[in-house]
C-alpha cells in the first residue's frame, strides 16, 4: 500500500529557530517513517520579498544543512531545493488561469505584505497562494503541515485544485492541513513580544546555529519579573514560556524543582534561566555541529540537492504529464 505523500517548504530567509524546530521539523523527522515526504527550500518564494540574492545561496545550503542536522535523512525523503524543479513553474502557469485577481488581493498575507513594502508590490507577492498551490500540487499531495498564517493559502490552493478538476479532470487531490495535532509547541520569543522570528528581534530569538555564549547571553536577558507574591499563581505568558523551554530541553527533576520553587514563590529567575541556559547549550549543540560540519562538505551537500531534486522532479514529471493530457495540450 503506497504511503499518503506529505509535503512542506521553508523559506531561506534569516536563520531557522527554537519555534522551527519545535514547531515543524521535529515532527517532520516523525513524518518521514509515516508517509511520502517532500521537504523543499522555497527559493522562489523568498525572491518576492527578498529580491537581492547575494546571500541566498549560502542560506540554501544552510537550511538543507540544519534540516538534515535536525533529523531529516535523505535517504528517507525528497529534500530539494525549489528551483531546481521547473515543473513546479509550469504548473504555476497554469493554475494561474483559475486564480483571480480579487480573491488574491484579499489574502491576509498579501495585504500584510503590502503594508509592510508598499515599495515592492511585485506580482510574485499577489500570486505566492498560487505558487504554493503548485508547490502542494505537483507531488499531487494529501497533507501539508502548517501554521494559522498558512491555512488561508492552503484553502486557495483546494479551491484550485477543485476548478482544475472540475475543468479539466479528476486530477488532483483536496490537500488537507496536517499535524500531530496536541504534540504542536508555540514558542514564544525571549521578551514576550510574539513569536520566534527567522529575521526580527533576533535578541529575543534562539537560533539553530547560535553559539554556546550567545544562547547564555539571549537566555540571561530573557524577561521576567519580581515573581509571584501568591502560592501557585498563574504564570505571566512571558515566564510560562521561559519553563516551555525548559519543558523541552531539561531533565525532569530540574523541572520539577523551579515549578515548585515557582509555586513556592521562592524562585530565584536568575538561577532559573543559569540552568536553562546550560541546558539549551547541551541541546543545541550536536545540531549546531553537525549543521555545521554538512556545510563544511560540499560534495556532500550537492550529492543531497542533485539526488533530492531528482525525486522531486521525477513525482513532478509524472503530474505534470497527467495535466497536460487533462487539458488537451499534448500535440504530439
Amino acid at each position: 500500500m503506497s504511503k499518503e505523500v506529505v509535503l512542506s517548504g521553508i523559506r531561506p530567509t534569516g536563520f531557522l529557530h527554537l519555534g522551527n524546530y519545535f514547531g515543524a521539523m521535529r515532527n517532520y523527522v516523525r513524518m518521514q517513517d509515516e508517509y511520502n515526504c517532500y521537504f523543499f527550500v522555497a527559493d522562489w518564494h523568498s525572491l518576492t520579498t527578498h529580491p537581492d540574492t547575494k546571500e541566498l545561496r549560502n542560506s540554501v545550503l544552510r537550511v538543507i544543512a540544519e534540516n538534515i542536522a535536525c533529523g531529516l535523512d535523505p535517504e528517507k525523503v525528497a529534500l530539494y531545493v525549489q528551483s531546481d524543479v521547473p515543473e513546479i513553474a509550469e504548473l504555476y502557469m497554469y493554475l494561474n488561469m483559475l486564480a483571480y485577481k480579487g480573491e488574491l488581493e484579499k489574502t491576509t498575507t498579501f495585504k500584510e505584505k503590502v503594508r509592510l513594502q508598499p515599495e515592492n508590490v511585485n506580482a510574485g507577492l499577489l500570486t505566492y497562494p498560487v505558487l504554493m498551490a503548485a508547490d502542494i500540487l505537483v507531488h499531487r499531495a494529501v497533507k501539508v503541515p502548517v501554521g494559522k498564517d498558512q491555512e488561508q493559502h492552503l484553502e486557495m490552493a483546494r479551491n484550485f485544485a477543485e476548478r482544475f478538476n472540475h475543468r479539466y479532470g479528476d486530477v488532483f487531490p483536496s490537500p488537507q492541513a496536517f499535524n500531530y495535532g496536541t504534540e504542536l509547541v508555540k514558542i514564544m520569543s525571549l521578551d514576550g513580544t510574539g513569536k520566534m522570528s527567522k529575521s526580527e528581534n533576533q535578541m529575543a530569538t534562539i537560533y539553530l546555529a547560535d553559539d554556546e555564549e550567545l544562547v547564555r547571553k539571549k537566555i540571561m536577558k530573557a524577561k521576567t519579573d519580581s515573581g509571584p507574591t501568591e502560592a501557585n499563581s498563574v504564570k505571566p505568558d512571558y515566564i510560562e514560556n521561559l519553563f516551555t523551554l525548559m519543558g523541552l530541553v531539561s531533565t525532569p527533576d530540574v523541572i520539577e524543582k523551579f515549578n515548585t520553587d515557582f509555586n513556592n514563590c521562592n524562585i530565584r529567575y536568575g538561577d532559573f534561566k543559569k540552568q536553562l541556559a546550560e541546558d539549551m547549550v547541551q541541546f543545541l549543540k550536536p545540531i549546531r555541529e553537525k549543521s555545521a560540519a554538512i556545510q563544511e562538505d560540499k560534495a556532500y551537500l550537492g550529492k543531497i540537492i542533485s539526488t533530492g531534486a531528482d525525486k522531486a522532479r521525477a513525482n513532478a514529471a509524472a503530474t505534470l504529464k497527467a495535466v497536460r493530457e487533462a487539458m488537451g495540450l499534448n500535440y504530439l
